[in-house]
């Protein structure tokens, strides 16, 4: 406990930063681990919820925007926009329309994650290379074949890097719940005079484990969602011999079932014979005065 300060006859008490606190820090999760696993559930379910609605309309807006190569101005000035506002500004605004709780808290949180993800998208889809487009549509491949099969698998790298920058963003940020009661180890965080320095570390902790944790698991699913023949190529876009041989790959697979096996017919066969035989038959004949001839 820190220094003691007295106004108007109420007794204020605050923890000053000691060598030893990261230690009562630890000690603080061991002594209500009910505490922190109900904090980090919340912590949880409100990032998961915006990251569920920011994906279900970032990511088919970005990769529409991107198929038909327009809006490059709204996604890039919504990207913009998203990264200049505060979420705390977010959530006061939000106060006059959602009021305290939850729900204010995603809103922002929505509003934080969705421009990084329809930015990723859009470029992802945007900067493939245009003669891998047309060779799938020479190929007699449709707009909607090209668009699931060619270009959603090449931008995959980039999409889930967006996804993973704004996972973690959300999860960082959604400790600003705990202003307006939206939960979360926000809870702990601001609410110091009841927890104490060393729950608010706690907490802290808790909340930087959890964003490695996403980012870490992102990273997993990016790589197991990645064609193999896209993963030595790495997330840099454009890399054009590593998208053609992609692209060869899937259409042979495409049209492989597609190429009818050339079987010779019996009666082909036959007639092939007949004109075999004759053959033999007729340079029989030629040779046959030259052999007369060498014999006399």
């Amino acid at each position: 406990m820190g220094a003691r300060t007295e106004a108007h006859g109420v007794i204020l008490a605050f923890d000053t930063f000691k060598p030893y606190t990261f230690v009562d820090a630890f000690r603080f999760m061991a002594d209500n681990p009910g505490l922190m696993w109900q904090k980090t559930v919340e912590h949880l379910q409100i990032s998961g919820e915006a990251m569920g609605i920011a994906l279900l309309i970032a990511i088919p807006l970005g990769v529409f925007l991107g198929h038909i190569h327009r809006g490059s101005f709204i996604s890039i000035n919504l990207a913009n926009i998203g990264r200049a506002l505060p979420s705390l500004a977010v959530i006061a605004i939000g106060l006059g329309i959602f009021g305290i709780g939850k729900t204010n808290v995603v809103f922002a949180l929505v509003v934080l994650g969705f421009p990084l993800m329809l930015t990723n998208a859009y470029v992802a889809v945007d900067n493939i290379d245009p003669e891998v487009i047309e060779s799938a549509r020479g190929m007699g491949m449709r707009p909607h074949q090209i668009l699931l099969r060619i270009e959603l698998p090449l931008a995959l790298p980039l999409i889930f890097a967006g996804i993973k920058t704004a996972a973690v963003f959300i999860v960082a940020t959604a400790t600003l719940g705990g202003i307006v009661g939206g939960g979360g180890l926000g809870d702990i965080i601001v609410n110091q005079a009841s927890y104490f320095l060393r729950g608010v570390i706690a907490a802290s902790i808790a909340v930087a484990a959890l964003s490695f944790a996403a980012s870490f698991a992102f990273a997993l699913l990016q790589r197991a969602v990645t064609p193999r023949a896209l993963r030595r190529g790495g997330l840099a876009p454009g890399n054009k011999h590593r998208d053609a041989l992609f692209v060869f790959a899937v259409l042979v697979a495409e049209h492989v079932d597609q190429v009818p096996l050339l079987q010779p017919d019996a009666d082909q066969d036959v007639s092939r014979g007949h004109r075999c035989e004759q053959h033999v038959a007729n340079g029989h004949d030629r040779r046959g005065p030259e052999r007369d001839d060498e014999a006399e």
